[in-house]
């Protein structure tokens, strides 16, 4: 694995217009409402890791994930896969290619695979499209071999998906994600659809992928269980920062947010059964108007004026980047 990172995404940055329609804004003299679903997001991925990033429900991973992907388009910042702009190339006739290196397997997989198909056609669909294969024969060849990579048998391809349990079909769209011979893959929740015994096979078959194929992966994710079991890297996230960015066993050795160290702290610990736990306290704000200064503030127990009034910026302190005025200072 070389140094240079496979992927870079810098000061990244999604904008959402959720205001009322203009004429109930005339009618009513209401003001433009706009949403910061991703705002100024930056990390490193080297090829064959994995960057996974965690947070509580509406924190713009999942918006990251789509610009990645480049089903959406950045307000602000950019995002180089293999030292090129992949957002400049994706609207070009060169986008093509790009897209054939990045791949995406989305969190619902009774949602992402369509009914009216049989599994020969979803997982054959991106091959024809890209024209990597056109002899009916060769495809069909391909897809047994796609399907058998993933621990399901050729004789699938003949089946709907209404047909298969819940993890058999993330297999399917693990498959099809495959089916370009991909280099990234972007993973948002992919297993969190499915039972625990069912999740630890999909995660057991993407790992065998990663290291036979040498794939780099961004992992979104809320279960701390599975981030733990499937990094290199862990970005925590609030409400559209990143708030911490190390190495797996520094963050969950050593936490140094107090976000991260809630979170960490929330999870049921076998050996501390007669310890109290302490939940993560409060409610994340609403992001239609989010606290001033650091946005974790109204939740923190170390929060102080500067706090409230300014936020930090995401610095590298003992080898970990941190966005908290408390660690800078020392207080923590």
């Amino acid at each position: 694995m070389s140094d240079a990172p496979l992927v870079q995404a810098r000061d990244l940055a999604k904008t959402f217009d959720v205001s009322a329609p203009w004429l109930n804004r005339v009618l009513e003299g209401k003001p433009r409402q706009l949403l910061h679903a991703v705002d100024g997001v930056s990390f490193d991925i080297r090829k064959g890791e994995t960057l996974a990033l965690v947070g509580e429900s509406g924190c713009g991973k999942s918006t990251v994930a789509r610009l990645l992907v480049g089903l959406y388009q950045p307000t602000r910042g950019g995002f180089t896969f293999d030292d090129q702009d992949a957002h400049a190339a994706f609207k070009t006739a060169a986008g093509r290619k790009l897209r054939r290196r990045i791949q995406m397997i989305f969190q619902d997989p009774y949602a992402s695979l369509n009914p009216r198909w049989k599994v020969e056609r979803i997982v054959g669909e991106p091959l024809k499209e890209h024209g990597l294969i056109t002899d009916a024969a060769q495809l069909k060849a391909r897809v047994a071999e796609l399907l058998q990579s993933v621990g399901l048998s050729p004789l699938d391809m003949v089946k709907f998906p209404h047909q298969f349990s819940g993890g058999q079909r993330q297999r399917i769209s693990i498959a099809r994600a495959l089916a370009t011979q991909p280099e990234f893959l972007v993973c948002d929740e992919p297993t969190s659809a499915l039972d625990v015994s069912v999740q630890a096979q999909v995660l057991n078959i993407m790992k065998d992928l990663q290291r036979q194929q040498g794939l780099t992966y961004l992992f979104i994710s809320h279960n701390l269980a599975v981030v733990r079991h499937v990094s290199d890297q862990v970005g925590v996230m609030y409400l559209g920062r990143l708030v911490e960015l190390a190495g797996k066993h520094q963050l969950f050795g050593q936490p140094r947010h107090p976000y991260t160290r809630m979170l960490l702290d929330a999870i049921p610990k076998m050996h501390d059964t007669g310890r109290a736990r302490t939940p993560v306290q409060g409610e994340v704000p609403n992001p239609l108007n989010p606290p001033t200064g650091c946005a974790f503030n109204p939740r923190c127990p170390f929060a102080n004026e500067r706090c409230r009034v300014e936020r930090p910026a995401l610095l590298e302190i003992e080898g970990i980047r941190v966005a908290c005025h408390a660690v800078e200072e020392g207080r923590i």
